[in-house]
């Protein structure tokens, strides 16, 4: 990938997530979520500048074009008649998060004013405005002169949001007096994790004290990388069950790994079928587990002995009755 086109006075750039990159991997059927930085020096003036984007394969087989459009507005006057303060300007939290900002606005003036609210998400992000402690919405407010007032700013990232450093700007303002405040978002991403079997069945027939193996799968569902994935069973007492591999150092965003899963009943288990649990779990929390019925059976040799066992008792009394019929 490669930015062929730079608007004078700016810098630009490709970052996935956090790291600056100029090629990435992309499987087939799949697809990868980049992110385009472009910053301008203090010199670029307001107005539109346009960005191109060129990538291609490998090969040279694929190639795509893509045009971003930049807007700089003019930087409104500070107003010394508002004055806004928060005292958490960065949340950090999980992508399925909402975050809720404080703002304390002081209407300086000596008259009463009516102030407008808005602000600038990212793309696909909502932001709500609400008076401290309510749950409705509002877009403007008023405040007596001289005096303060607390704005809840509620926002919400887009559910496809990656993780990263997201600013927010907000804007209150009173006729032409206007001020601003940026405040900023820090995704962790969420930490979500699947298990299941590859062929959907629960189930697992065994031998007592014999190992059987089945195959259990493991996805990450979430939209951050999930380390350090381990596993861990419940089991009847007695039972062992092992892991291989006993854990996943690192599972990529819908990557999806196979472990393969061994299972070794009570060698004095009795016929019948058992619940055995398995566990998967990462970071943040994020766990799953999956319950498998296990079927104890007894070996073939032992119905056969128990056959022989039951004829040579049969035969037993058999010639015990013909004996005491002669006396």
């Amino acid at each position: 990938m490669k930015i062929t086109q730079v608007a004078k006075g700016w810098k630009a750039s490709i970052k996935a997530p956090n790291f600056t990159v100029n090629a990435v991997p992309v499987p087939a059927t799949k697809n990868r979520t980049l992110t385009f930085l472009a910053e301008p020096d203090k010199s670029v003036k307001p107005g539109t500048y346009q960005f191109q984007v060129d990538a291609q394969t490998a090969d040279g087989k694929f190639t795509s074009t893509q045009m971003i459009t930049a807007t700089v507005r003019e930087k409104a006057p500070v107003s010394e008649e508002i004055q806004v303060t928060t005292s958490y300007p960065v949340l950090q939290g999980q992508t399925d998060a909402k975050f809720e900002f404080s703002l304390e606005v002081t209407n300086k003036g000596e008259s009463d004013k009516n102030f407008n609210l808005s602000a600038q998400v990212p793309q696909k992000w909502e932001v709500n405005f609400k008076p401290a402690y309510e749950q409705k919405q509002i877009s403007s407010f008023r405040i007596k002169g001289g005096q303060s007032q607390t704005v809840a700013v509620e926002v919400t990232p887009a559910k496809d949001a990656t993780s990263g450093s997201f600013p927010i700007m907000v804007w209150i303002g009173s006729g032409e007096k206007k001020a601003e405040v940026k405040l900023t978002v820090v995704l962790t991403g969420i930490y979500k994790l699947d298990a299941g079997t590859p062929t959907g069945l629960l189930s697992l027939e065994a031998m007592a004290g014999k190992p059987a193996i089945m195959s259990l799968f493991v996805k990450n569902t979430g939209s951050a990388v999930n380390k350090g994935v381990s596993f861990s069973s419940f089991k009847p007492e007695n039972w062992k069950v092992e892991f291989k591999p006993e854990k996943i150092d690192a599972l990529e965003t819908g990557a999806m790994k196979q472990v393969e899963v061994t299972i070794t009943p009570f060698a004095q288990a009795l016929v019948g079928d058992y619940s055995v649990g398995l566990s998967a779990d990462g970071e943040k929390g994020s766990s799953k587990s999956v319950e498998i019925r296990v079927s104890v059976k007894t070996s073939a040799a032992w119905g056969w002995i128990g056959i022989i066992i039951i004829v040579v008792v049969i035969a037993g009394l058999g010639g015990l009755f013909l004996w005491l019929g002669r006396r």
